[in-house]
């Protein structure tokens, strides 16, 4: 008996959890392997959510399910959150919390756009949209988004598109690059998108981390844009698996009717966390302090690695990667990384898993971890580098 798999089930590998899986197995056999290729910060959640979420314990009513569109005090905070830190009128009925930002794209996916549609995503860029995309029957549009373009989508290679494409997803600050579209930019594109019928989508999942510039909200420039945020990145909270999305107020219902058959709610306790984390104002100040531990290993990795393996590297303006550019030394970034691991003992992400076209010349490296964790980390591919080029 043969029974067939969907066409839509064979996807290309994430290669960042491959690596993962990898590093774990090398790390249960004994190996020391320096955790690079994830982008986890290696703070736990603010101390002020962990409190709340173990003093929900004992609570019976925080163990159930709750609302398909999230906790009532939830979807207060983050609007709130949005009148504090951009000023800009959000209604909590027009905030939905997700199963961490994966299931934001995921739901925006299949409640706006029909199979066939075209969506314009920048290259380099999270590997997880054009696989969403392709299993839901969405083409992914290319933006060139490399060093030639000063690492950003630019509005004239928006504008050349033939066909116009149904939707844009931007990531401001961007993975891998670390990118951040300035204000003008941003608004370009985003007046572009409404006057041309475009959805535009924005990925501000690592807004809170920047250096030296300010991350802007797209809802500041259009009331039809999706804006998808996530706990997992500033707030420090991955393993919560909360997320969010603000929605133009027409759209609130058809998301709600998809969330509630595909994952009837998101955790209760991960959301009694996640309105402290995001509220209190002891735990900002707490996240705070790991955007300036960032700052300090972004520059450790800057200075201390060796120019061959930089290479023409964008500098990350926010997030937490460096994207380097390894095609002094290698032609293959798959191969590069397994070699760093097995050689060097540093797990780090091939460029392929987010550029199918010039990602093989390339790396990232997350500085999410612990300084002395960076420092040893230069030291393990300064030395592996000599060693073999």
């Amino acid at each position: 008996m043969t029974l067939k798999l969907s066409d839509r089930s064979f996807l290309p590998p994430f290669m960042v959890l491959e690596v993962m899986e990898e590093a774990a197995t090398l790390e249960s056999k004994g190996a020391d392997i320096l955790r690079l290729e994830l982008g986890q910060p290696s703070s736990a959640a603010p101390k002020a959510a962990s409190d709340a979420l173990i003093k929900a314990l004992s609570t019976p009513a925080s163990h159930g399910y709750a609302l398909p569109l999230g906790t009532d005090s939830l979807r207060r905070a983050i609007a709130d959150h949005y009148r504090r830190f951009y000023g800009q009128d959000v209604k909590a009925e027009q905030v939905m919390v997700t199963v961490g930002s994966s299931v934001a794209f995921a739901l925006t996916f299949l409640a706006c756009f029909d199979p066939g549609a075209r969506i314009a995503v920048s290259s380099p860029g999270y590997a997880a949209y054009p696989n969403l995309m392709a299993a839901t029957g969405i083409e992914a549009v290319t933006l060139p988004a490399r060093a030639e373009q000063n690492w950003l989508p630019q509005l004239a290679d928006i504008k050349a598109l033939d066909p116009k494409p149904d939707g844009i997803l931007l990531a401001s600050p961007s993975n891998p690059t670390g990118s951040v579209l300035s204000h003008d930019e941003l608004s370009a594109i985003a007046h572009w998108c409404e006057e041309n019928d475009v959805r535009f989508i924005s990925d501000e999942i690592y807004h809170g981390i920047t250096y030296g510039v300010e991350a802007t909200t797209a809802l500041e420039f259009s009331s039809s844009a999706i804006i998808i945020n996530s706990f997992s990145k500033y707030f420090s909270m991955t393993g919560y698996r909360v997320g969010w999305l603000v929605l133009p107020p027409e759209l609130v219902e058809n998301f709600d009717k998809i969330s509630q058959n595909l994952v009837i709610s998101v955790p209760t306790l991960s959301q009694i966390a996640a309105e402290e984390a995001i509220s209190n104002p002891a735990a900002i100040a707490e996240l705070d302090s790991h955007v300036h531990r960032y700052r300090e290993n972004r520059d450790i990795l800057l200075n201390s690695l060796p120019p061959q393996f930089l290479g023409n590297c964008p500098f990350p303006k926010g997030g937490f990667y460096i994207y380097a550019d390894t095609s002094g030394i290698s032609d293959d970034s798959v191969e590069l990384a397994q070699r760093l691991l097995h050689e060097a003992g540093v797990a780090t992400t091939p460029g392929a898993d987010f550029d199918e076209e010039e990602g093989h010349l390339a790396v990232r490296l997350s500085f999410a971890g612990s300084s002395e964790e960076m420092r040893e980390a230069a030291q393990r591919i300064t030395s592996w580098v000599k060693n073999n080029t």
